[in-house]
């Protein structure tokens, strides 16, 4: 009786009960991963939960942990090993139906498997394959695993390959299984059935912030020639202000040196604690009672002004970089200083 009541609850039902199940501090945790949209929803749902049948409870946490189990198996083999493994706990037909919720409301992430596999497998397999498609399997796989590939691909292909990242938009389903069905001869492949949005700006800022800083030199002064303006809004994007706290006592200190105050005060005006203690700590203590002293009577200022002042002491930090006076922190070996 208990699994045909629980059967014909709704999913925000089963989600209600779950969560008082699961208890306050737990379910605290799970609305921090949820939309505002989601929370009133469910909040509302869970406020009608009256009472909670023992066996029904019993039933949605045993469905859940199922879910979870699938889900981990995905991740770690994709759907074709969930559905073995399942097959051998479960039966066929339980298996089936858990595997089948998982795939229309959970989406797998394209290209899963090659996000567990050896860069440098990887490489063997795609490094003759046409630039495009090269660029489609980099925007998927981890920015460091990316970055790591991209620095062993030939020095020709590099800024091609990083610009069709950055211009990828919405890519098909139909390209990205085909993509997935080459690569399934040595890796396991899963399958998505949506448009995935992928590429741009960011990833490919992220891919080059995981490279060598040989390869992305190379990399940009190639995307200056072919595309001055994206190569422009990449360096704009590959060191912020706030990224100041990953520099070392020496570097901040020359940063301060060649920055106009009203510049850092402004950057500094609107930084976060973090930012502001480890600038202070490479000033005199007279030049920071100066300085917390200038900001508070600033008042107010126009977030234009202060966007400003930030990408003008970034333009300095990439300028010392560039002449090899400080060191940014990246992917590769050539940072390692001895």
């Amino acid at each position: 009786m208990a699994r045909k009541e629980q059967k014909e609850l709704t999913g925000k039902q089963k989600a209600a009960i779950l969560l008082i199940s699961l208890g306050p501090d737990v379910s605290a945790t799970v609305y921090k991963h949820l939309s505002e949209e989601e929370i009133e929803k469910l909040t509302l749902e869970i406020s009608g939960v009256k009472k909670v049948d023992s066996l029904a409870k019993e039933e949605i946490l045993e469905e859940f942990h199922n879910i979870a189990l699938a889900q981990d198996y995905i991740t770690q083999g994709g759907i074709g090993y969930a559905k073995t493994v399942l097959e051998k706990a479960l039966g066929t037909d339980q298996a089936a139906v858990i595997i089948n919720r998982l795939t229309s409301s959970l989406q797998v992430r394209p290209f899963d498997f090659a996000r567990k596999a050896d860069a440098g497998q990887i490489l063997n397999f795609i490094q003759n394959e046409h630039p495009q498609t090269i660029a489609l399997i980099l925007s998927y796989l981890d920015s460091a695993q990316a970055g790591q590939i991209l620095s062993e691909l030939p020095q020709e292909v590099q800024a091609d390959i990083a610009r069709r990242i950055a211009v990828m938009d919405s890519t098909s389903p139909e390209i990205i299984n085909e993509v997935e069905q080459i690569l399934e001869r040595k890796l396991s492949a899963t399958v998505t059935q949506d448009y995935t949005q992928t590429g741009g700006i960011e990833a490919v800022v992220d891919v080059l912030n995981g490279v060598d800083r040989a390869t992305e030199r190379t990399i940009l002064d190639a995307l200056e020639i072919q595309d001055p303006e994206l190569a422009e809004e990449i360096k704009k994007r590959m060191f912020v202000f706030e990224d100041i706290v990953t520099l070392d006592n020496r570097a901040i200190q020359r940063v301060i040196r060649d920055c106009e105050n009203e510049d850092l005060m402004l950057a500094l005006k609107v930084s976060s604690d973090e930012v502001k203690e480890i600038v202070f700590k490479n000033m005199s203590k007279r030049m920071v009672e100066t300085f917390q002293d200038e900001m508070e009577f600033m008042g107010p200022v126009r977030l234009r002004d202060v966007e400003e002042a930030q990408s003008r002491i970034v333009a300095i930090i990439r300028r010392l970089e560039e002449a090899g006076e400080i060191v940014i922190a990246r992917g590769g070996g050539d940072d390692i200083i001895v």
